[in-house]
């Protein structure tokens, strides 16, 4: 190649070259000008290392203790406030009866109004209740060839455990749910926000005579409940089983006794305290408009259910350890 020819090769490389520079010059300063900053460069991934992935693990093992101690601290919290309720409604209770300033009133027409609600569910309840418990007791009794213990297996089977469970569940579904709906809407309708402002304790204005209806109305639902399961477990014994009316009675008055009947009003009375005060709380901590008072009542019908088998739990086993059943 002539020195010529080598000159010219040359110069065509040094003017391509600056043409390349040329073009990525103008590419990168119009990427600038366009989008006002230049292009980001994408950071490749963290390496996952033995560390990384042992507290990935941790976190993923420890969530759930986490949401178990979280709904314990909430649970121990509604119990607290359950309590202080408990206290303030008992003791405004006992004060406006001393100073006679209860508001008779409202108790009375809580009291009707929860008996309207809770009457007619408690008559259409107890009868298939009782007359479950005859046909089962008696099937088995007969099998067994002890008729003449029928009368006393359905009559205890409906006074210790059938009346204060129905009553207990009648009160929390019907009267119960029935208080919180009330109270909520009073909640988020701010009426007692206005009471407080007022200088009115909510407790004592609204939860007391409720309370005072509960304890007048919840044993004259279980007397109810429990004559009308007996009526109907003595029609299906004498009816359709073939006993007799005196052996009925006989055997039940010889293992029945006022004992039995004064720890099922007991139960119902407590039952329906405790069902009624948590259907007030509930009310009273409503929150998030009508969506808030749904879930209000849902709630207090379901902890109410399940704290009222608890108690009866409890219950039974201190009433069988102290007050063991005898005949005669």
């Amino acid at each position: 190649m002539t020195p010529a020819t080598r000159a010219a090769a040359e110069a065509r490389q040094e003017a391509s070259d600056a043409a390349r520079g040329t073009t990525d010059s103008a590419d990168a300063n119009a990427t600038v000008d366009a989008n006002g900053q230049k292009p980001a460069v994408p950071e490749e991934p963290a390496p996952l290392t033995d560390s990384s992935i042992s507290g990935q693990v941790l976190v993923m093992l420890t969530r759930p203790l986490r949401y178990g101690l979280n709904q314990a601290d909430s649970s121990l919290k509604t119990l607290g406030r359950f309590l202080e309720l408990a206290a303030q409604s008992a003791v405004y209770l006992a004060a406006d009866l001393i100073r006679l300033r209860h508001p008779w009133r409202d108790t009375v027409n809580q009291a009707w109004f929860i008996v309207s609600v809770t009457a007619i569910p408690a008559l259409l309840v107890s009868i298939p209740f009782g007359v479950i418990v005859a046909v089962q007791v008696g099937s088995v009794i007969q099998q067994v060839g002890a008729t003449s213990i029928s009368g006393a297996a359905g009559g205890l089977g409906v006074i210790r455990q059938g009346a204060p469970i129905v009553a207990a569940l009648l009160l929390g579904g019907a009267a119960g749910s029935a208080v919180t709906t009330d109270l909520g809407a009073r909640t988020i309708r701010e009426e007692v926000d206005a009471l407080r402002v007022m200088g009115i304790d909510p407790v004592q204005r609204l939860v007391t005579p409720r309370l005072a209806a509960i304890v007048f109305v919840a044993p004259l639902l279980c007397v109810f409940i429990i004559f009308m399961g007996l009526g109907a477990g003595y029609l299906i014994n004498v009816g359709f089983q073939s006993g007799t009316p005196g052996s009925y009675i006989a055997s039940f008055a010889s293992f029945a006794s006022v004992a039995d009947v004064v720890v099922a009003l007991v139960k119902t009375w407590l039952f329906g305290v405790v069902v009624i005060l948590i259907a007030c709380q509930r009310g009273l901590e409503t929150k998030g408009g009508a969506r808030g008072v749904a879930d209000a009542v849902n709630a207090a019908v379901v902890i109410g259910v399940v704290a009222v088998f608890v108690l009866n739990l409890v219950i039974t086993q201190l009433v069988t350890m102290f007050m063991p059943t005898k005949v005669g």
